[in-house]
């Protein structure tokens, strides 16, 4: 991952120094990023349309206030890149019965082994009781292989050194471990022809029935790793993926952008030999680390409180103003600042009529008042008129505030809702457009 890192950190270095984003410079911006993501190997239509989404976007969508337009080309970069990867939300990794059972799979080389070693170090970390089992009857080294990863790790584990038939050894292992919270089945990835590997895992995958199938895949293969990922899809079920040696190419971005073509969802990478170096992906967290760029995450929730905050006074200028609304409001000033910014957008006539305290609100009051407010019901937040006094003493001792607290925050609330017929019309003036 490092050659991939520096691919874009120069890429980021020559857009944070370009002065003006005219339609010479974006285009000569977009060869540039074509270049670095065929370098990761990214499949030539994924960097097509991944261009053209993002050249599209920085001339139709307008930066948000104070937000440098190189500043927001960099996070329309970061935002299409974990596109391209799967999306925002990171994977989870929850056996949901006991015993959950996992399938690896995967072909020769790609470190299926050893991921099953670190995918059980994961899971004991987190308290789960594991068992480990190994079907590779062609290996002669895969039994030996994983027991004394087993033991290094201190997990249970099942094989047949001179067993020949993989499916059985499957069935007999996971008996054997029915008492435990989670069962890894490996399995073997050299075979004598492609049809007889994928023939055996459907075979164990039908004695077995897992829970969860796993396809490990080596990051030097790049964007062949769709071909890998389809072969397999065309045999049985694959539930989740899990990319190996993600720390030694640069093309790992490609094995993981073909991955998720597929629509296969990227679940670990792993990051390194030992047992221990295995990471629940994140394409955002991931995207971070590629760009190189340490205050990237500061940027995108800044980006993104603002986009918030707008979505907000629009409710607001809709006239939907309730305690949800403004539960919204809270959040995402938590990110943004003090409250005066949404009091900076009413005329000063208006803005003098709120107390000095209520516009000087501190980061202590701020979080108060979210305690307040997630301690209230949906219908509650939908619905204030149905806030009582013994509602009241409820969401106080909820938010661990007093009554007073919460009367304090209705207050501010009812002031800010008699106002919403002035912040309709000047929001119309004021808001900013995407």
């Amino acid at each position: 991952m490092k050659a991939l890192t520096e691919v874009f950190s120069k890429l980021i270095e020559k857009i944070r120094g370009v002065d003006y984003i005219d339609d010479a410079t974006l285009q000569e911006l977009s060869r540039e990023i074509q270049r670095a993501l065929l370098k990761a190997d990214v499949p030539l239509d994924l960097v097509k349309s991944f261009t053209e989404n993002a050249v599209r976007r920085v001339r139709e969508e307008k930066p948000p206030a104070g937000i440098p337009p190189r500043e927001y080309l960099i996070y329309i970069l970061y935002d299409e890149l974990v596109k391209l990867l799967g999306g925002e939300q990171p994977a989870e990794f929850k056996p949901t019965k006991k015993p959950y059972v996992v399938l690896l799979l995967g072909v020769e080389g790609s470190g299926k082994t050893t991921t099953a070693a670190k995918l059980a170090k994961y899971l004991i970390k987190r308290g789960y009781r594991v068992g480990l089992v190994e079907t590779d009857t062609i290996r002669p080294a895969a039994f030996d292989q994983l027991r004394q990863l087993a033991e290094k790790i201190g997990v249970s584990f099942y094989g047949e050194r001179d067993g020949k038939d993989a499916v059985e050894i499957a069935r007999r292992g996971v008996q054997n471990f029915k008492n435990l919270d989670v069962v890894i089945v490996d399995t073997a990835g050299r075979h004598r022809n492609e049809e007889s590997l994928l023939q055996e895992v459907r075979a164990i995958y039908d004695a077995v029935r897992p829970d969860e199938v796993v396809l490990v895949i080596d990051a030097t293969v790049g964007k062949l790793a769709a071909a890998q990922a389809e072969a397999f899809m065309k045999y049985l079920p694959i539930h989740s993926v899990i990319i190996t040696k993600m720390d030694s190419t640069a093309r790992g971005g490609g094995a993981l952008a073909a991955v998720a073509k597929t629509g296969a969802r990227v679940k670990f990478i792993g990051v390194g030999e030992d047992v221990d170096e295995l990471e629940l992906f994140s394409p955002r967290k991931f995207v971070a680390r590629v760009l190189g760029m340490g205050d990237l995450d500061a940027l995108v929730e800044k980006i993104k409180a603002v986009f918030e905050e707008e979505e907000v006074l629009q409710e607001i200028e809709s006239g939907r103003l309730d305690l949800l609304t403004f539960k919204k409001q809270i959040d995402g000033l938590l990110k943004l600042g003090p409250l005066s910014k949404i009091f900076q957008l009413l005329p000063g006539g208006v803005a003098a009529k709120i107390s000095e305290e209520q516009i000087e609100l501190s980061q202590k009051n701020l979080k108060k008042w979210k305690a307040i407010l997630s301690s209230m019901t949906m219908e509650e937040l939908r619905k204030p008129e149905i806030l009582n006094a013994s509602r009241i003493r409820r969401i106080a001792l909820g938010a661990g505030v007093t009554p007073k607290d919460v009367k304090e925050m209705l207050t501010v609330y009812e002031n800010l809702k008699k106002m919403s017929k002035t912040l309709k019309r000047q929001l119309r003036m004021r808001m900013p457009t995407r």
